[in-house]
């Protein structure tokens, strides 16, 4: 994903440590399925499911799997981007001129290049798109807001530009009463705050997962 996966990650100032999911096997689910461009193709479509009490078909449920996967993978990134935020503009507040701003800029941006670039370019297509969604769910901005605050409309005019030649929106905004997608990821979010498998941090905006969980619930008995 080449300059792309900078200004995503751009957003991420700051970060002294990689990411990471901290396991905890409260319980097994076969088949385990790890995202592999070579085995699970990305072309695959999520089917319009929802999670209630009637069992997963073997196909819904492996999409479902692997959804589970690259929300695992990316949503450490994201809570990291909210976090790291609210330490850049920490920082910026003690700079008074433009141009220890810009040099300040220039340091932490070196610094993503050289560690991180290489990271983020193993992310797939669709776990870029993820990313996107997600980073919107803690920071409350979309991605294409936050470069173009940190950098510059232009700039991110430019990134969006590039970003869809990989079919990414940085516009994209994570709306789980709305995307049967996001749904999904907040249903696999509640179940890995739970289990202990993801750290939870409040999104920007509060989802009531019980009144979300019910309004997918009508939609399906409307469609039947």
């Amino acid at each position: 994903m080449n300059r792309i996966s900078i200004y995503l990650f751009f957003l991420l100032c700051f970060v002294t440590a990689q990411a990471q999911v901290v396991p905890k096997e409260t319980e097994k689910i076969e088949p385990v399925l790890i995202e592999n461009d070579s085995i699970l193709s990305d072309t695959i479509l999520l089917p319009e499911i929802i999670i209630s009490k009637e069992k997963l078909s073997l196909e819904d449920k492996k999409q479902f799997l692997i959804l589970q996967n690259r929300v695992y993978k990316t949503y450490p990134y994201a809570k990291l981007a909210s976090e790291r935020l609210v330490a850049l503009k920490k920082g910026m507040s003690f700079l008074k001129t433009n141009k220890e701003k810009k040099k300040y800029f220039k340091i932490v941006e070196n610094y993503l290049t050289n560690e991180f670039e290489e990271k983020l370019k193993k992310l797939s297509r669709k776990q870029g798109q993820i990313l996107v969604k997600l980073i919107h769910r803690q920071t409350g901005i979309t991605t294409y807001e936050l470069v173009s605050d940190l950098k510059s409309g232009w700039k991110a005019f430019w990134a969006n530009t590039t970003a869809r030649i990989f079919d990414i929106n940085l516009k994209t905004k994570y709306q789980p009463f709305e995307v049967n997608e996001d749904f999904l990821i907040e249903t696999i979010l509640v179940r890995a705050f739970e289990s202990g498998r993801l750290q939870n941090q409040p999104p920007a905006s509060p989802v009531d997962y019980g009144a979300l969980n019910e309004s997918w619930q009508a939609k399906a008995s409307q469609s039947h």
